[in-house]
């Protein structure tokens, strides 16, 4: 039909242009962002792109869904305001006839939501996890970048190098500040070279001083070296800290009855069924009012859009902590949603109102 043909065209290019204007603004938040953790030391400054791409990569369900609620809207609420709706109406069409055109165009956009919530999700977060762990794993040696102060893994010992040399093994002009328990230490030397002993990584100083002073007990022990061997701990390659349930596959939090996993299998379902909801929610409201202003419907979607995933996260939280059921959850948030959508869809479509439901009510007989 050349009408569901033109209708599916401007949903598309409607479509585009939200999806390239959010995609901007998510990456210069996401980047902004990404900056901040590395100025904190919790992401390695050469993987800032990265971190970055893979957490765009993961919003990107988010971004889908909202993008597509703001076409359906903006595009029906532009129909509305051109007296196109009346031509439609007119030939004989309700409103429910625009839900299958409005569905052809969207199930490959949902399709792309539930992959990339139940599949791309996961992924994106365990790559971002594996890069945070990888820098928070490097040794102490690796931490140390030249004219900076630099902590170790286990904050015990704060490291300067005046300048770097040519060689990566070698390094001059070398500070330590380290504490362990009540004693502390300073220690300073012209040079240093790092060498493997019986399997465990030394840093060894040349011509330098050490004082060290004990809290307990007054004064100061100095002592000066020709050469100073110490060991640079490095945290083990294979650490054996348990993965984040985001980064968990989703067979596994299909498999695993735990209120966590339940909570992060609800929310990437939800994703999925979010995306068709807010179809059917955008053709329901869409209209438009001429004595109001022009982005009305827009700013309705959005406010529609934030309550509703505040909602899911809410019901995701409540799950997390065994307060509320998967199912439950799914049934009264997406069900209800679909369901109250579908119910103000068939009103604008019958027309009803209140005084017309009550006009058509059962009256009262008459006496004979």
């Amino acid at each position: 039909m050349l009408f569901d043909s033109s209708i599916r065209k401007e949903l598309a290019r409607s479509f585009g242009a939200t999806l390239v204007v959010l995609v901007t603004v998510v990456m210069t938040m996401m980047l902004i962002r990404t900056l901040g953790q590395a100025s904190r030391g919790s992401v390695s400054p050469s993987d800032v792109m990265l971190v970055m791409g893979f957490t765009v990569l993961g919003q990107l369900p988010t971004i889908l869904s909202l993008s597509l609620f703001i076409a359906v809207v903006g595009t029906l609420s532009r129909m509305y305001r051109d007296s196109e709706m009346v031509i439609w109406f007119a030939s004989g069409r309700g409103l429910i006839s625009l839900l299958k055109p409005l569905v052809r165009f969207a199930w490959p956009v949902m399709a792309v939501v539930a992959v990339l919530s139940l599949l791309v999700w996961p992924w994106a977060n365990s790559q971002i996890q594996e890069l945070k762990t990888r820098y928070e794993q490097r040794s102490d040696i690796d931490r140390i970048a030249p004219g900076e102060f630099q902590e170790s893994s286990n904050g015990s010992r704060v490291f300067f190098i005046d300048k770097e040399s040519a060689d990566t093994q070698t390094g001059n002009n070398i500070f330590i500040a380290a504490t362990d328990g009540t004693r502390e230490s300073v220690t300073s030397a012209r040079s240093a070279r790092l060498e493997t002993q019986n399997g465990e990584r030394m840093a060894l100083l040349t011509d330098g001083q050490r004082l060290e002073t004990t809290r307990d007990k007054p004064g100061v022990k100095v002592s000066e070296f020709s050469e100073y061997g110490t060991r640079i701990g490095s945290a083990p390659s294979g650490s054996a800290e348990e993965l984040s349930v985001k980064t968990r596959a989703t067979h596994e939090l299909v498999m695993n009855p735990l209120p966590a996993f339940q909570a992060e299998l609800g929310w990437r379902i939800g994703l999925a069924l979010a995306a068709l909801n807010f179809v059917v929610l955008g053709l329901a409201v869409a209209s438009v009012n001429p004595r109001a202003a022009r982005s009305t419907s827009l700013v309705f979607a959005l406010f529609a859009f934030i309550v509703y995933y505040n909602l899911m996260t809410l019901g995701q939280s409540w799950v997390g902590a065994g307060r509320l059921g998967l199912a439950s959850f799914m049934v009264l948030l997406h069900g209800g949603m679909l369901m109250a959508s579908l119910l103000v869809l068939a009103a604008r479509h019958n027309q009803w109102t209140i005084r017309r439901l009550w006009q058509a009510g059962p009256k009262p007989r008459s006496a004979p």
